[in-house]
């Protein structure tokens, strides 16, 4: 575990936000509990839908199944343990488990950057070569690159991790986090942080700006196209297509651009603050994004009102 026989602390304390009083321990996690509830029920509701109605069973909706799994798995990799923090002041973690969260964090978080520009291609091939969408953008197509995403997904968060979990922790075992994360455990290391911090914040930006130039770029190239139709209510339509994952990429990318590129230009926020801003892009896109699909993507919608419609004359009868 340790290197040179250093390392003498064997659980990690989250502390969430170290500036909240005690007494607002419960509303902060009732907050938490009720966006991990919704997220957990919008969605499974859109999985329920996804599953049951064969419309839906096509590229598009595979990819967001994607996002979806992910989602539920990030939420559930991050929030109970905070919720159990403030809930019941078990706020300690073992020093294996707070390295097995850290990895799941930065690979669910690397996993959604993949998963946003296989949206983009989607949508790229769809506005841009609408003919050859069907043999491109085949079921067969989404599920190689789905599971391609997936284990290269895999690549960064190992690394960080395996540069990480033997450095020397012989102080202090209090995150500064509402989850176990490289910054906030390499933090804490006996040792000179730099040589590992920086190739970590590499991987960041890789993970971030490689999938966000390919968006931007497809988006360009989406816009020139949609420029191209001469009718202004099939722009429209075209344009309308395209809004769902351009709102999900958005909640996704600009945050997080602007927290990492702040934090290495001199700009500085508060610790509650800064904590408060990460919670924000990390779990605000898991709860919203179900709406987004349903309330912005026009078969969604029917497909739900359609089930809401059943079920309620079911149950009048």
């Amino acid at each position: 575990m340790s290197v040179g026989n250093q390392t003498s602390v064997t659980e990690f304390f989250i502390v969430g936000f170290p500036g909240l009083q005690q007494n607002y321990y419960s509303l902060i996690a009732s907050i938490f509990f009720l966006v991990y509830m919704c997220t957990l029920v919008g969605n499974a509701a859109f999985l329920l839908l996804f599953v049951t109605d064969r419309s839906l069973q096509k590229p598009m909706y595979f990819i967001i199944l994607n996002l979806v799994l992910s989602d539920v798995l990030f939420s559930t990799t991050t929030l109970p343990k905070i919720i159990a923090r403030y809930w019941f002041k078990a706020g300690t973690i073992s020093f294996t488990a707070c390295f097995l969260q850290m990895f799941f964090v930065h690979f669910f978080g690397t996993l959604n950057s993949y998963v946003l520009l296989i949206m983009a291609l989607d949508r790229y091939v769809a506005i841009c070569y609408p003919l050859r969408y069907r043999t491109i953008m085949t079921n067969t197509t989404i599920l190689i690159t789905s599971i391609t995403s997936w284990v290269l997904s895999v690549v960064s968060p190992v690394m960080i991790v395996i540069r990480a979990y033997p450095l020397p922790y012989c102080s202090s075992n209090t995150i500064i986090q509402c989850y176990c994360d490289h910054t906030s455990i390499t933090t804490l290391a006996c040792t000179d942080r730099t040589p590992y911090a920086f190739p970590a914040f590499v991987f960041a930006m890789v993970v971030l700006l490689v999938p966000l130039a390919f968006i931007v770029f497809s988006y360009c190239a989406i816009i020139v196209a949609v420029l191209r139709i001469a009718n202004s209510q099939g722009r429209l339509k075209t344009l309308s297509t395209c809004s769902p994952q351009l709102v999900v990429i958005a909640l996704y990318f600009l945050p997080r651009c602007f927290v990492y590129l702040a934090s290495n230009v001199g700009i500085t926020f508060s610790t509650d603050l800064r904590i408060a801003i990460i919670m924000l892009y990390s779990l605000l896109p898991p709860m919203v994004n179900p709406l987004i699909y349903c309330l912005r993507t026009k078969e969604v919608k029917e497909v739900l009102i359609k089930n809401l419609y059943n079920l309620f004359t079911v149950c009048w009868i």
